[in-house]
């Protein structure tokens, strides 16, 4: 087919290079063969030729590299600031305190991986991750923690302590690779493109998901039943603000409106709920007044009496706690919640006050003032939401969403492991203090001591918490599930393994819920989420994926120079205007700040300015990336305001600003309320402010590879992007240096002659997911029906579709070995006798032969037990047989060892077989009926005969357009030479694709439509119609008959019940259910239904007593001298004292415990099913006693 393509190609040069100036002129695909070739000989040596691709995995990267870069020593060491000191005293005296300890991680540092210092031999010192894949190791870099204590507040010690091996992320700063060309990467054993995101846990690449969470820093208006459900005074009526600490770490603060007009405010500390009176919160914030309270909610608005009415009741129910002062009213929160906080004694209730308002209210802000002046804002906007002056805001709506980024939520995990071993120090030393064991702070060898008690590996935490993706918390980090946070990276083929990187998912909470509402699309999510790639089934609108052009923020914007621009463009600030309040001025935020008040017009105004400051010059110091959410004044609709965000883990989005004709950065919050067009020809004067680049920028990457998907219905679209991720493809090139336990591979992938213009961009001919074939479309010998394809046999034989499995099994002699014990076990044959036959398939050193044949019950590995004494060897215990592929010797950590393990990698032969499933780039999914002989297949005018022949009746109901579209634009191209161009939307009604593509097989000598008469295999004869037939990219998906096909006469059986064990890979047996049987009853089947149920299953032979119809009380004899051992019924049987009972009475028969009886011997023997026996024995525990019938008696 190459050959082909570069002959037509040449061809199309020279003879049609002015037809093509004018036709093909929409022509943007190319074949790029030679390219790719000539890269990858020679990979680059400065940077990669795909961006896309590190574009589409910079948030991960960004995120983790944020942990240890940025201000104030990046996002850990701001955490450990947070977490500050524990102060332990050495003696329990209330009175006598004793010396004061204050314990403290002064610094985080992540050291980059190293083979470790037990290793003496090794030269190079650095690990890659190539090396941990193959080792299915970690890849792990060393955790360090400056841990810093005082005594007494005097001198200070530090102590750097070791926390273990922490998992480290793939390209990120911390990475061995980070910064290297594709020359050094290929190197290094990884892709020419290797673009990290993920993390290396015993060999397997794990990604953290990223989580749809609440927008920051902004409150949101909430109406929901649960609030009620609360207590009898609650309604359903609140405010809910997410805050977010500096270093990221979140706690959500919640105001509810109780049926009496009073607001409660709500918050989670480890994982318990409290509620504290909003005006007992504000009057400890700031030394205030009721006055100032009531201005600063009620603003003008002075004649509203429902306001004025709540707000009066709200005050003097606050006058019942008799608390006039800030002292006394932090005095009263610290007084409640001492123990909570674990304050110790020499801290006052007023200390322990501020440092509940300090963790608990409204975290994101530091000033007392600008807390005050939020919770102020948040009253009024409840307020609001109970009169119906606004409306409740969506919690499901992409406006109010950002993303949880992988990185973001590791550094929360660690802060808190730390948190957790500080904590660990102080319950230490109070254990030492309870049991009387001498405390001396100041002896260095007992703080070195209590240090080396407690366990410090934090670094083994997280790699537990990445290797299962459990969630271990005593907080819960403010997140509502606790487990499903990490998904292996599968590399089945490149578009799952990018497709993951792309992944969103709204949490497990949400997929247990019955309602719908969460899995809706809406509009606001245009050009952030896809529409069309998310799963069909359980999950379906909870996973879902990000545009292609959609990125996420992971460094927060220097917005010092946005308050004084607003204050310039006439917004007051919020000193001048301190009784300014209400929906009737538009307030100004700044990353949940309350920075200044104007009116709506003039709020208008400020966000247009802004705006345009920012796309034209970085001069005004508004940087691009800013959200400018501007809310305008509306009748019972949003709670209006401008809001600015700069935080991070925002989505962004780009689009062209028209006046200037340049590109500006979007977010959900903003886009909502602006003008944006599809295209040019849709802008209106006035109205319109920005224009879409491409209307493709609201689909996935996935979804802009489907070819015209906008010619299909859009579950087609849908079902293409899953099985996309589902073929048998090229997932990489560098396979020889993976461990993978299951890894498919096409043999021969082609380059679609029908591709999207992003196709070569993000480079996927380097991972080639199907062959070009040709299909024709027509009803052929009755094996087609349904969705089954027939596949032309000669095909087949060339190599269509040809592909292979490899799994890896790993030996490992010491599995069994405890620590410090020697080894016994070695790899190799020892000088003991052993069967000769074993060497024909293992070498001398006990390992097989690269590339010989293998099946099940051979020998793969041949090791010397010292123990026994004797050659023993592992047995290949797969059922499907191959070939040896790769043997790999692993050493562990200490070098110097012998080595104990090894890893055989097998592969499997996968050739297109009856039963497989095939599938093209629509949706169109089909097995394979029949493998048709070329001599009977149809055949053109020119000799061509089909590759696939599928069922015309697939395309009325599924309308996928697009792939009677590929099939023309295909054949097309493989007669010119050219590649096409299938990137959706560039067609319309007036410039439509079959006369694009019409013309070109016209050109060509060919129909117009794509039609050609063809001619019966068989009998020469030409068919009545002509038969669609063209070039279509056809995929081969995982779905095999080798891995799925059950056969079975007999086999293992559960002990219990003697039926047949189920399951493909225990050699169970295939269930025969309810409907199963009614349909076998339906056609009068009952000696098959006899067979499958009775005989096949559990049939047994039970005896039976004629009488009682027992098959409990029956059993053996013991036999007699001169009487043989027969089959008795105890209960009808009469027992009889042994001493009356003469010695040759032969009626009298004994049950083997010494009891003798007389009669019993009606019994019979029966067939039947073992489980009934199992009921009767369970109903007669119950007392229930079953009687059967026997015929004939």
């Amino acid at each position: 087919m190459d050959v082909l393509l570069t002959f037509r190609r040449v061809y199309a040069k020279t003879l049609w290079g002015n037809y093509y100036k004018n036709i093909f002129e929409m022509e943007r695909a190319k074949f790029r063969t030679l390219e790719q070739v000539q890269r990858f000989q020679n990979p680059p040596k400065d940077k990669t030729a795909y961006p896309l691709l590190h574009e589409a995995v910079s948030q991960h990267i960004g995120s983790f590299n944020a942990l240890t870069e940025g201000t104030d020593g990046g996002l850990l060491n701001m955490g450990v600031k947070d977490i500050g000191s524990k102060t332990i005293f050495d003696s329990n005296d209330q009175k006598r305190l004793g010396n004061k300890l204050k314990i403290r991680v002064d610094s985080v540092q992540i050291s980059k991986p190293m083979v470790p210092t037990t290793d003496k031999i090794s030269l190079v010192r650095t690990v890659y991750p190539s090396e941990c894949r193959e080792r299915l190791s970690s890849y792990r870099g060393r955790l360090l923690l400056k841990v810093t204590w005082n005594v007494n507040d005097g001198e200070e010690t530090s102590e750097v302590r070791d926390a273990g091996l922490l998992p480290v992320m793939v390209q990120s700063n911390r990475c061995n690779l980070e910064g290297m060309s594709p020359e050094e990467l290929v190197e290094h054993r990884e892709e020419s493109d290797e673009f990290g995101g993920y993390f290396i846990v015993n060999g397997i690449e794990k990604i953290i998901r990223m989580l749809i969470v609440p927008r920051r820093n902004y409150p949101m208006a909430i109406v929901r039943s649960s609030f009620s459900n609360r207590g009898a005074s609650y309604s359903s009526y609140g405010v809910q603000i997410r805050c977010v600490r500096p270093d990221q770490t979140a706690l959500t603060n919640v105001l509810h409106y109780l049926n009496d007009g009073n607001v409660t405010f709500r918050f989670s500390w480890r994982k318990n709920e409290y509620l504290v009176p909003v005006v007992m919160i504000l009057r400890a914030l700031i030394e205030s007044n009721d006055r100032e309270i009531f201005d600063g909610i009620v603003g003008s608005d002075v004649e509203n009496s429902f306001l004025t009415d709540r707000l009066e009741l709200l005050l003097r129910t606050y006058k019942h706690y008799k608390l006039n002062s800030k002292k006394e009213a932090l005095a009263y929160i610290g007084n409640k919640f001492r123990v909570v906080f674990a304050a110790t004694p020499d801290r006052t209730d007023v200390d322990v006050g501020e440092e509940v308002l300090r963790r608990i209210v409204l975290v994101h802000l530091s000033d007392n003032r600008d807390k005050f002046r939020m919770l102020l804002f948040m009253v009024r906007k409840l307020y609001a939401l109970v009169a119906g002056d606004c409306t409740p805001e969506n919690p499901d709506s992409t406006q109010n969403h950002e993303i949880l980024l992988g990185g973001f939520l590791y550094g929360m995990i660690i802060k808190e492991k730390i948190d957790e071993y500080l904590q660990s120090i102080r319950t230490q030393i109070q254990v030492d203090i309870n049991r009387g064991v001498a405390v001396n702070f100041k002896d260095p060898r007992y703080m070195h001591r209590v240090l080396m008690r407690v366990n410090e590996n934090i670094g083994q935490k997280l790699q537990y918490f990445l290797s299962t993706g459990n969630l271990v918390s005593q907080s819960g980090l403010d997140l509502q599930q606790v487990s499903g946070y990490t998904v292996v990276a599968e590399k089945i083929n490149f578009h799952r393994f990018l497709a993951h990187f792309r992944m969103v998912h709204r949490g497990a909470f949400f997929a247990s819920l019955k309602t719908t509402t969460v899995r809706k699309l809406l509009p606001e999510s245009w050009g952030f989420l896809c529409p069309v790639h998310t799963p069909d089934g359980a999950p379906c609108g909870l996973l879902n994926h990000l545009a292609y052009k959609c990125q996420v923020t992971t460094e927060q914007l220097d917005t010092s120079a946005i308050p004084e621009a607003v204050y310039k463009l006439g917004v007051s600030p919020t000193l001048s205007a301190a009784a300014i309040s209400g929906p009737n001025v538009c307030c100004v935020q700044l990353d949940g700040r309350i920075i200044g008040w104007c009116s709506h017009k003039q709020g208008k105004y400020v966000a247009d300015t802004l705006r345009f400051w920012k796309v034209e010059s970085s001069e005004h110091g508004i940087p691009l990336e800013l959200e400018i959410g501007y809310v305008p004044e509306s009748q019972n609709g949003q709670y209006p305001g401008l809001y600015l965000f700069g935080g991070r883990s925002r989505m962004i989005r780009p689009v062209k600003y028209l006046p200037l004709n340049k590109k500006d950065i979007v977010g959900p919050f903003e886009q909502v309320y602006m003008n944006i067009a599809v295209e040019p020809n849709e802008i209106e004067k006035n109205v319109h402010t920005h224009v879409e680049f491409s209307p493709t920028y609201i689909l996935s990457t996935l979804a802009n590879l489907t070819p015209f998907s906008d010619f299909n219905q859009s579950p087609r679209n849908m079902y293409q992007c899953q099985m996309g991720k589902q073929t048998m493809g090229t997932p990489g090139v560098a396979l020889c240096h993976r461990s993978d336990n299951k890894l498919y591979r096409l043999q021969c992938g082609e380059s679609p002659i029908v591709k999207a213009g992003l196709y070569d961009d993000f480079g996927m001919d380097n991972f080639p997911n199907g062959t070009n074939a040709v299909v024709a479309v027509i009803a052929y010998t009755g094996y087609d029906m349904d969705d089954a394809m027939i596949l032309n046999k000669s095909t087949e034989e060339r190599g269509f579709a040809y592909g292979s499995m490899y799994k890896t099994e790993k030996i490992d002699l010491g599995m069994d070995r405890r620590r410090g014990d020697p080894i016994t076990q070695h790899f190799g044959f020892g000088e003991d006798h052993w069967p000769e036959e074993w060497r024909e398939r293992l070498d001398e050193d006990g390992m097989p032969y690269i590339g010989s044949f293998i099946k099940e019950g051979d020998p793969i590995c041949a090791f010397y037990d010292d123990v026994l004494g004797r050659t023993r060897i592992k047995h290949f215990k797969g059922s499907e047989s191959g070939f040896i592929d790769e043997v790999k010797l692993l050493g562990d950590d200490n070098a110097a060892k012998e080595c104990q393990i090894a890893t055989i990698k097998f592969r499997m032969r996968r050739g297109p077989i009856i039963g497989d499933k095939f599938s093209s780039r629509h949706g169109q999914k089909g097995v394979c009926s029949r493998k048709w002989p070329q001599i009977d297949m149809p055949f053109t005018e020119s000799g061509m005969q089909p590759d696939i022949i599928i069922n015309p009746h697939a395309f009325p109901s599924r309308m996928t357009i697009g792939m009677l579209i590929e099939s023309m634009a295909g054949k097309a191209g493989a007669l010119h030479g050219i590649a096409q161009d299938s990137t959706p939307w560039q067609f319309s009604e007036n410039d439509t694709p079959l006369k694009y593509f019409g013309d070109q097989l016209k050109s060509a000598g060919y129909n117009y439509y794509g039609n050609e008469p063809m001619y019966s295999g068989v009998t020469g004869e030409e068919l009545r119609a002509d038969i669609y037939i063209g070039v279509v990219y056809y995929q081969r998906l995982r779905h095999m008959v080798n891995d799925k096909f059950q056969v079975r006469s007999t086999g293992p059986v559960n002990s219990l019940t003697m039926q047949p064990v189920k399951g493909r890979k225990r050699h169970g047996g295939i269930r025969i259910g309810e409907m199963e049987r009614d349909a076998l009853i339906g056609h009068g089947s009952a000696f098959l239904l006899q067979d499958r149920l009775l005989n096949c299953s559990d049939y047994t032979q039970c005896s039976v007593c004629k009488e009682c119809g027992s098959i409990l009380s029956t059993q053996m004899s013991v036999s007699r001298i001169g009487t043989a051992a027969g089959i008795r019924c105890r209960r009808c049987a009469k027992k009889v004292d042994s001493t009356t009972v003469s010695k040759d009475d032969l009626d009298v028969w004994e049950d083997g415990q010494g009891n003798k009886y007389v009669g019993g011997e009606n019994t019979t023997t029966v067939g039947i099913p073992f489980v009934l026996k199992y009921l009767d024995s369970e109903l007669n525990a119950m007392g229930i006693r079953m009687k059967y019938g026997i015929t004939p008696q």
